[in-house]
Order: C-alpha cells, then structure tokens, then sequence
C-alpha cells in the first residue's frame, strides 16, 4: 500500500498548535496526536479542496472537507510540495494548488463565508481564517459585530501564554442594501459557530452525582452537544468534542465504582485546570431514565444502541448514554487481576493514596491525582525497593519525554502479578543495581514464596546457614589472635611500662637486654600492621582459613526449583547461546514461574529432605554434634588462659601515649627491665634457702 509518513507534524486544534505524526494512505489521512494519543482520520471521499500554503517559517496543508471543515497541518519543506502532489493526485484525484496570501497588512477588507470558515480577505488574496467552531459567542452592535472565543471553561492552548479572547469586525451601514449587513454577518456565524446555550429538554439528568474532581456534588444533564455540571457552586458546560476517553473502574473494595471523564482542553476552576473528572458511584445505587426519543430516532441516529427506558445500577446506565452519545469506546481493566483478585493495585503517588490500574494498553492511577498514561509514551519500567522497606516497592515509569512517575508503596504480593503484566505486555524493564543489568530475582530480599524462587537469595541463605554453625567458633578464634588487635598503639605502651607484663618474651631470659625488646617489639608491629593490612583489603579471607568443617556431617538437600534448574542448565545454555553465568538462574527463575507441573521436582526435593534427616539423625547419634562441642568447649578454655588487651593496660605505671617522648621510653625500657631481673634473682635465693 502506498502511503507518506511524517513523524513531526504541527496540526492546528482549537487554536493550538499541536505536534503529532501525519500519515497519508491511499484512504485516509490520519494524524496522532502526541500529547494525548488522540487520531484523527480524514476520509478521501470527504475532501473537497487541497492547498499547499506558506506558513511562519514553514510550509503547509491547508485540507477543506465538504462538510466545510477546515484541517490545516504545517512542518513541511519546500521540496515536499512535487511529493504531496503527486500523491494526491494519484491516490485521492485532487490536484494540489498553492495558495497565495495577502502580506500587505490592511485591516479593512472583504468578509466571506466558506462552510465553517470564515475569510478575510484583502484584495483577491486571504489575509487570515477563522474557523467558526472555535467560536463561543457572536454579539452585535450598532455597526460591528464581536466573536468570542472558547475561554470561559477551557484554556485552549496549555502551552500558550497569550491567547485570543475576542475580535471585532466594523460593518459599515449602507441605505441601499435590502438587509442589514450587521444582521447578517451574525446569522452566517451562529449558523457555523459552537455556541453552547442551553436549549431544549435534555437527553437525561443524574442527580447529586459525588465528583472527586472537582471536589463536591453536581447534577450532571446530558445534551446533544454537550454535557452540563451544575453545583452549588460552579457550573461547567462541557462540549462533548472535548471528551478523549471514558474509563469505568472498579474500587478495590468491590462496593464501589469509578467513572472517569479524560478532556481535552481541560476544564478551569480559577487557577487550576482539570484534565480528568472523576466520579464515585456506590455499586448498589440504581436509577431508572426515559430518554425523550421516538423509536424511529433510536433505531436511525443510535443504531439501536439505546432503548427509549433504562434502568440498573447508575454507573452502567450513565456509562451506557456517554458512550453512545459521544461516541467514544468504555475503557474497563482488562484481564489483569491483583493479589487482592480485584484489579487495582493499592499505592501512592506523592503524598496521596489511591489506585493503580493495569489496562489492555497503558496504566490509569487515581484519583489525587488522576494519571493516564498510554504504552506508547513509555521509554521502560523499574522495580525498585521502597525506601529501606522489604514488605513493599516501587514501581517507577519513565517517560519518552523524560518525565518518571514513581508508584511508591506497593505491596510485596504485587510483585508477580504486575511483573508477569510487564512481560506479557513487552515493556522495558530497567533496574537500576550495581551493574545496572537487568536482574529481576534480586529486587526482593526476603521473598520466601516457592512458585516464584529467587536465585540469588537462596545462595545467600544457604551461605548464612553455613556462617550460623560456625559463628561462635569464629568469633572464639578471633579473640585468641594475636595477630589482629584494633588497639595496637595502646597494647604497645602497655606491654612497655606494665611493671608486670605478659608478653611473647621469655621470662627465664633475664639477662635481655633493652635492644633485644625492642627489636621484638618492631617484628611484633610490622606483623601486626601486616595482619591489619590482609584484613582491611579482603576481610573473608581469615575466616575462610579458620572454618573447620566436619566432613562427616550431611550436606543440606537442594530445593525443587534447584534440582530442575541443575537439569536444566544446558538446555538453557543451548538455547541462548553466549548467555552470562549469572543470567542462567535469573532465566531459570522465569522458566519455572512459567512452569505448570512442578510435582516431578517437588517430589524430588521432599524425598532428598527426608533423607536429610534421616541422615542427620543418624549422624548426631554417632556423637557428632558432642564432637563440636566438646572442641568448642577446649578452645574456650584456652582463651581464658590467655591475658585480655583490657588487662596489659591497667598497670599503675602507665602513662597516656602523648605524654611519652623518645627518651623517656627508652630510661623507662631499661628501669623495668632491671628490676625485673632483680626480682628474678630474689625469687631464686628464696628458693636455694629453702632447699638448704
């Protein structure tokens, strides 16, 4: 099929200049959107007239249909003109003329009417257009006529800090006319003009709806054209051309219902601008209406969609007359359902609480405040831990334009649903870990569920579990290591002006001189400063080389998820060819969430466990365990023997280390050292006496 493309197009809506993608088939025209999401689709049987026209800076479109609507879409260069024309003249059997515009800049000229626009016109040229359905209200005076514009309850164009409120055209009186110019210059408006008046009965009346936003009650009446809130306070008359979506959603509570309105221009309540009106209904509130239509009406306008009386829950008969009347499709939640078996998802966005909801082509969060976002606009999705909490996440969504919505709070059970959603839907998954890899099983530390294992964590445990039976040891060895002592420098001192010290020297070496200590001394520090240095670079490796492992002892049994997944392995390797050591049990962790029958494995793990046990059993009675402990008990012992840092520092002559100099600790060296040896040799003289 022949067609052109153009991915940055400006379409002019309502005043607004809104960029989108314009595509041309042999069919239609149809423009996107970018902002909303929105198409728009021009029929080829519908055109009337095809211009090429220069714009500010560019060059466009100009499409008139035969309806007399006028399309207008500009972001073309001067070299796709031959192009466009050529296609339009093969495809649609238009011929594409270049129009010309008046740049003279008079204010006086020639007012014309050409379907739903209106042309002023300077000379045989068009100065500028205005399309009359941008038109709220036409007045008249005594000789000039003012339109207003759509400003009242919208704000055309968001992006615009300027925009057209009213224009005036001066008409001068002549006597020989038969009608007055003023007259009807006005009746060609309002014939064309979207003027909202609230004329005839309406189509139907809700009373005493509960609207979350905006905040309060109002009775909602329906026309043909438009749609009416009346509150106590303010009053909102809606075109029904402004309506994007309808979405009906059901609250986690199964008690009640949403009912959310997209727009576009929003509605303006002072200041604040609403994109989205949401509105909460109780599932058992029922009403019953008569709509004021024959059954001939029905059948050729509605197509039989509706029936002259309607009755049931005030949701679904509110939703019912929307969606045949705006003609616009009821979004539901699609197939997706939670943890809680409802299809809302509890979380909060800011500050505020509230739903996220799963749809067949995007999310919808509501209701402070209301967030649609479609899966075209999304660049990828994370999973993130949320805030320091194991219970909970957060599911965060990026943009194309750059802008992350983090759906903070989330319950942990969430997880496999929405993560299985994610997939189905082929979403980017983009978590944000040390490697900045897609890692999925590491998100959740603590998830102990079976159907759904995490590789990662199960090495972790088993690592712990290993660590837990050896810990008292470990920490039993480390007290009695003299190699590592945090408290070096003050171990020093002491061990130098203790009038009693416990050290590595012998105590029968009396006669040792004070240059032979310290030499020790020296050895003793670089050994320790070396011991500290192993320590600080990899700190596992002196308990790895302390750990003493009974060979005898039975080894834990595996898992049923491991047990497939070491049966697996090659089949994963072979078919994903190059695949990462660390991305197999990742790999393995979706195959077997995907996997219906797991009783082969399970039966495997219960049958290996039992073993386990039985085999521990048998193990404990040979003495095993009192094995270990009697060892524990003898390594105790021994560390009692041994003097603690605490007491080499409680001598009554040590001193402060900054107190010390260099000469003084080498007279203090060699005082200690004499009366040493004098109580050496005291203590031997006592003893020959004694034998004598």
């Amino acid at each position: 099929m022949d067609f052109l493309e153009y991915p940055d197009v400006i379409a002019e809506v309502k005043g607004a200049m809104t960029p989108g993608r314009l595509k041309l088939t042999d069919q239609h025209i149809i423009f996107k959107n970018q902002k909303t999401g929105k198409v728009e689709q021009i029929s080829a049987s519908d055109m009337e007239m095809v211009n090429y026209q220069k714009f500010i800076g560019t060059w466009g479109l100009r499409i008139f249909l035969k309806n007399g609507t006028l399309h207008r879409f500009r972001g073309f260069k001067e070299g796709d003109q031959e192009k466009i024309a050529k296609f339009f003249s093969v495809n649609y059997k238009k011929d594409m003329l270049e129009k010309e515009l008046s740049l003279k800049g008079w204010n006086w000229g020639t007012a014309k009417f050409n379907g739903s626009v209106l042309s002023f016109d300077v000379g045989n040229h068009t100065a500028f257009e205005i399309p009359l359905y941008d038109v709220s209200q036409c007045n008249t005076g005594k000789n000039e006529v003012t339109l207003e514009f759509h400003q009242v309850c919208f704000k055309i164009n968001d992006d615009a800090p300027v925009s057209l409120m009213e224009m005036r055209f001066h008409i001068p009186i002549s006597d020989s006319a038969d009608q007055d110019p003023v007259e009807a210059f006005h009746q060609q408006v309002m014939e064309k003009a979207s003027v909202i008046s609230v004329s005839g009965d309406a189509i139907a009346i809700f009373r005493e709806i509960q609207c979350l936003t905006p905040r309060g009650r109002y009775d909602i009446k329906i026309f043909q054209s438009f749609f009416q809130l009346h509150g106590k306070t303010f009053d909102y008359k809606i075109p029904m051309s402004t309506v994007l979506r309808l979405f009906l959603l059901p609250h986690k509570d199964n008690r009640q219902m949403y009912f959310v309105v997209s727009l576009d221009p929003p509605i303006k309540q002072g200041q604040t601008r609403y994109h989205y009106l949401v509105l909460l209904f109780n599932q058992e509130e029922e009403t019953s209406i008569e709509l004021p239509f024959s059954e001939k009406e029905l059948k050729e306008k509605y197509e039989e969609k509706l029936t002259k009386e309607l009755s049931g829950p005030t949701y679904e008969v509110l939703g019912k007359v929307m969606k045949v009347i705006i003609n616009r499709k009821l979004t539901g939640p699609g197939h997706f359902l939670g943890h809680s078996g409802t299809p809302a998802i509890g979380c909060s966005f800011k500050a505020a609480a509230g739903y996220l909801y799963p749809l067949e082509r995007g999310f919808i969060y509501v209701h402070k405040p209301p967030i649609h976002i479609r899966f075209e606009e999304i660049t990828s999705v994370n999973f993130a831990r949320g805030g320091g909490s194991t219970r909970s996440f957060d599911f965060e969504i990026e943009l194309n334009t750059g802008v992350v919505h983090t759906f903070s709070s989330i319950e942990k059970e969430e997880y496999g649903k929405l993560f299985d959603f994610i997939t189905s839907k082929k979403l980017r998954v983009k978590n944000r870990g040390k490697s900045d890899k897609l890692n999925y099983d590491n998100d959740f530390g603590d998830s102990d569920q079976e159907d759904e294992p995490d590789a990662y964590l199960a090495r972790v445990k088993a690592e712990a579990q290993e660590r837990d039976g050896d810990e008292n040891q470990d920490s039993e060895e480390e007290s009695t290591d003299e190699d590592f002592n945090p408290n070096q420098d003050e171990s020093d001192v002491a061990e130098e002006y203790d009038s009693d010290p416990n050290s590595s020297e012998s105590e029968e070496d009396s006669d040792g001189s004070s240059s032979s200590q310290k030499k020790e001394k020296k050895d003793k520090k670089e050994k320790k400063s070396k011991s500290a240095k192993t320590i600080s670079e990899k700190p596992r490796k002196p308990r790895k080389s302390k750990k003493n492992k009974d060979s005898n002892k039975p080894k834990r049994p595996a898992t049923a998820f491991m047990l497939w997944l070491n049966s697996a392995r090659d089949q994963i390797k072979a078919e994903n060819p190059g695949i990462a050591v660390t991305e197999i049990a990742k790999k393995g962790g979706e195959m077997w969430r995907e996997l219906k029958d797991k009783s082969e494995w399970e039966q495997k793990a219960a049958k290996a466990k039992k073993e386990y046990s039985a085999a521990m059993k048998e193990y404990e009675a040979s003495g095993g365990k009192s094995k270990e402990k009697k060892e524990k008990d003898k390594k105790k012992k021994e560390s009692k023997k041994d003097i603690s840092p605490s007491k080499l520092m409680s001598g009554s002559s040590f001193k402060s280390k900054e107190y010390i100099s260099e000469d003084e600790s080498s007279s203090e060296g060699e005082s200690s050292t004499e009366k040493k040896s004098e109580k050496t040799k005291h203590s031997d003289n006592e003893s020959d006496s004694e034998k004598e």
